[in-house]
């Protein structure tokens, strides 16, 4: 220990004002005590508006379980933004994020990544996992709601010839959907995968409907022997959800896990509203008592902290100064000066004044 700490300040008086840990990041981009970094190694076009970019990561990244995510960071005009992807990639592989142009950060992702760019990260989570026991299953995904059902059925079917999986997967198009061609693939190649594309425009624009079970029956008949997963909007799992609590067996209704990638807010939660001052940044907006003070700031210009933006990670935390908020998933009012406000999942009720 006495010759490690010898060499560090032998190292810190040949590299200063830098630290030693800066001049190896020189070097090596993915080398940050600091924070974890990744670099992209493969961009690849899915869809005319979803890329998969997969990345390397630096040391202190914890292997993903297939169907968790990640909160991934990147520079856009020089201010780091941060938003919440599920991995895609299968269990043993370098990760993988698939980001559809939708948003400002996931816009710039989806269009502008090159390889060899740096990305931030840090390390997965949820608990949107396969089972742990072997059994049948059902995907029932939607959009991009497909992604960590993909990292599923890449980790799974390929490696246990046991599985026994049904994909139903619906999109406007053949050309929207994510992962056609490699799905039709892994089907023909692996009899434990069958998938059942929806496509709504050949549908005359009508959707998969979930309010009766006919068009999940007719798709998979067995769908209340199987545990099931579900990812995609908000309207599509709340329907799978009432399905699977009106017309399922005893126990359907607990064999069925959900993913989503936006809040359960109640239903009229909003109130007042009111004038929110970001006193640090010298900025104000008034905005109605339904709008999440994350989304007010950003539409003001202030760089607001976000991670999920769904309340789960709780990197937008920042400190009230004055003022009640409203818990857009409760309808709770709270708010003690110096409180941590979640400013993704609450809203102004009444004048606020926030500490950024």
């Amino acid at each position: 220990m006495a010759q490690i700490r010898a060499l560090r300040r032998v190292a810190s008086i040949l590299t200063t004002p830098l630290a030693p840990e800066d001049v190896i990041g020189l070097f090596n981009p993915l080398s940050s005590s600091r924070q974890l970094r990744g670099v992209v190694t493969k961009v690849t076009r899915e869809t005319p508006e979803s890329t998969t970019i997969h990345f390397r990561p630096g040391r202190g990244w914890n292997p993903h379980a297939a169907g968790q995510w990640a909160r991934i960071g990147v520079e856009i005009d020089g201010v780091r933004q941060w938003r919440s992807y599920s991995l895609s990639a299968a269990v043993g592989h370098d990760p993988a994020i698939t980001v559809t142009a939708i948003g400002f950060v996931s816009t710039a992702l989806a269009r502008n990544t090159k390889v060899g760019d740096i990305l931030f990260l840090d390390t997965p989570q949820g608990d949107f996992v396969l089972p742990e026991h072997p059994r049948p299953l059902l995907m029932l995904t939607a959009g991009s709601g497909l992604t960590p059902v993909m990292s599923m059925i890449r980790t799974l079917v390929p490696r246990r010839p046991d599985a026994d999986v049904v994909l139903v997967h619906s999109a406007r198009t053949r050309e929207d959907a994510l992962f056609h061609d490699e799905l039709l693939e892994l089907a023909d190649q692996f009899p434990g995968l069958r998938v059942e594309h929806w496509y709504t425009r050949e549908q005359g624009g009508r959707r998969l409907d979930l309010s009766t079970v006919t068009d999940l029956e007719t798709l998979c008949p067995d769908w209340r022997d199987r545990a099931a997963y579900a990812c995609g909007p908000t309207d599509f799992l709340d329907a799978a959800s009432e399905l699977w609590l009106r017309d399922g067996d005893d126990e359907a209704h607990t064999n069925l896990t959900i993913e989503r990638f936006a809040p359960v807010l109640l239903e009229g939660s909003g109130g007042e509203g009111g004038l929110v001052t970001f006193e640090k940044s010298d900025k104000e907006v008034e905005v109605g008592g339904d709008v999440p003070l994350l989304e007010a700031g950003e539409n003001c210009g202030v760089v607001m902290p976000s991670g999920c933006r769904m309340g789960i990670c709780r990197s937008c935390l920042t400190p009230l100064v004055a003022g009640k908020v409203r818990d857009l998933r409760t309808g709770e009012v709270h708010g003690d000066e110096g409180e941590l406000i979640q400013t993704c999942v609450n809203a102004a009720a009444g004048p606020v004044h926030l500490d950024i």
